[in-house]
């Protein structure tokens, strides 16, 4: 009898409003390694039956490239029906996706069992197992993009809540008076930190842009990184006062300003967090990339497969 356990593939999709990502990994069980990956684009604009179809179009052509494949996970921009396997609400993808059946349609198209994470949750289970937050028994993630998506992961586990909506961290209400959300409440951590409210700070159209003009010394931008890093120190402190977190990995387009958004953050939390030794708690980018979604679908697929 061999010492070393089966090999196991899973493939994880990652829904967006724009691109489809795919990345197939495996799991030696002890280690997962990612195999191969690809996109193309999402017909969001064809309505949900076209984006289904494609999801399984899609999933077929990676498992041919990489056959042996036990299990699909879904990652969604939005909120879903963990047990049934239906979206509720996505954001910035059209159509009417309350109820829609996502996880049966694509699992039984391919022939194994499928199952659905918010994408937030998948970039944070991502980081956890093979990124950023690898070794750490908790720790609290945050995507900044669009929105502000965000993970806890308690005992080496993602904490999902009864209906999978655990981790809203960028809905935490910072000012109760501040600016309207997206999600019907005010002064959300993410109606201060998400691109649109970071590029108006920061005087560029775009957060790439903001990142670039920050790191070429232009004051404006600078201080524009500063004030969001408050904002998110603040919340982000909030969650290690709560949560007492080994590890806090921030990730998105944003990240790549480094130090200079980090710098804020970590004077912000250090102002505001007094019940725990922040020795202990480090605030580190993700490592992923725009693939972390998909691998942290498919992670998911597997272990809710068991």
């Amino acid at each position: 009898m061999s010492d070393h356990p089966a090999r196991s593939r899973h493939l994880g999709l990652d829904l967006g409003g724009t691109n489809i990502k795919w990345a197939i990994v495996e799991h030696d069980g002890r280690e997962w390694n990612t195999l191969d990956r690809d996109q193309t684009h999402t017909p969001a604009e064809d309505g949900p039956d076209a984006v289904v179809s494609r999801l399984t179009t899609i999933g077929a052509e990676a498992i041919r490239r990489q056959p042996g494949v036990s299990s699909v996970g879904i990652g969604v921009p939005g909120l879903y029906d963990p047990v049934a396997g239906t979206t509720r609400f996505l954001v910035n993808v059209p159509g009417d996706w309350a109820g829609r059946p996502v996880a049966a349609p694509v699992g039984t198209a391919l022939g194994i069992p499928a199952a659905l994470i918010n994408d937030a949750r998948a970039f944070g289970l991502a980081e956890l197992r093979l990124g950023a937050g690898r070794g750490a028994r908790s720790m609290v993630g945050l995507t900044l993009g669009t929105g502000v998506g965000g993970v806890i992961a308690i005992d080496g586990r993602l904490h999902f809540g009864h209906d999978g909506t655990a981790g809203e961290i960028g809905h935490q209400t910072l000012d109760p008076d501040g600016p309207p959300c997206g999600c019907g409440n005010y002064g959300c951590l993410e109606s201060f930190a998400r691109a649109d409210a970071i590029a108006a700070r920061c005087g560029t159209t775009t957060v790439e842009a903001a990142v670039d003009a920050a790191h070429a010394g232009d004051p404006k931008a600078t201080d524009g990184l500063a004030e969001v890093g408050r904002y998110l120190g603040i919340g982000i402190g909030n969650m290690i006062t709560t949560i007492s977190p080994d590890r806090v990995v921030i990730g998105g387009g944003v990240a790549a300003a480094g130090d200079l958004l980090l710098d804020p953050i970590r004077r912000e939390v250090r102002r505001h967090v007094f019940t725990t030794s922040l020795d202990e708690v480090k605030i580190v980018t993700a490592e992923l990339g725009i693939w972390a979604g998909a691998i942290g679908a498919a992670i998911h697929g597997a272990e809710a497969a068991g």
